[in-house]
């Protein structure tokens, strides 16, 4: 991947081919809410299209407010979204994304990250990702902060 990015709507493709854009706007460690919402909604209306939260951020309501706030039609986002360790285990998966969707007011996020791989749940965790993407909750899934040997664990 030896390109330029030279602007902030450019895009690779993932595997599965949906487009993710090359740079976003992470919203980890704000001063307090306003800067989140504030920060989102000038990103957006500055060209930024991929934003990066997480529930244990506690801000997913405040980038939602941010996004409205940007005018920028939904579609033309890529929202990343992440389980924290103390959501792991299928059924615990599940409610963490239906809370992050009610925090966000979202039918869908483009990305749906494992944060932080917790030894001996993971693999449930991941499965209920598998069943998110399968029914077309989340357009991919992934993982963050995992070891070689947890990501051959996975395949």
């Amino acid at each position: 991947m030896n390109k330029k990015i030279t602007d902030l709507t450019g895009t690779f493709k993932l595997h599965n081919g949906i487009e993710m854009p090359y740079l976003g706007l992470g919203t980890y460690m704000p001063k307090d809410s306003q800067e989140v919402t504030n920060s989102v909604r000038l990103a957006l209306n500055h060209g930024y299209r991929h934003i990066d939260t997480a529930a244990i951020y506690r801000n997913e309501n405040d980038v939602r407010m941010g996004i409205e706030a940007s005018n920028v039609p939904r579609e033309d986002i890529f929202l990343t979204t992440k389980v924290w360790n103390s959501d792991h285990g299928y059924d615990k998966t599940i409610k963490a994304f239906e809370r992050s969707l009610g925090n966000l007011q979202m039918e869908y996020v483009d990305l749906y990250l494992v944060h932080w791989p917790v030894v001996g749940l993971y693999k449930e965790t991941w499965k209920a990702l598998e069943d998110l993407y399968k029914q077309g909750r989340v357009k991919a899934i992934g993982v963050c902060n995992f070891l070689k040997h947890q990501l051959e664990d996975l395949m």
